[in-house]
């Protein structure tokens, strides 16, 4: 019974560990993108739902 304790310990280590590195992952693709480039993103992001909603907002 000791073991299964162990071993569900350890997962969870794991996932925890997991867990941190698809954080990292991520902060460094948001920090990669200068203040121009995400501006330009939103403004295209901005264009096409709207381009894809027509009636709405014009």
């Amino acid at each position: 019974m000791r073991d299964i304790w162990k071993w569900i310990g350890l997962a969870g280590a794991a996932g925890v560990v997991a867990g941190g590195v698809l954080v990292a992952r991520d902060q460094r693709k948001r920090k990669a993108y200068t203040p121009d480039e995400i501006r330009a993103r939103l403004h295209q992001r901005r264009a096409e739902a709207s381009a894809a909603q027509p009636g709405e907002g014009n």
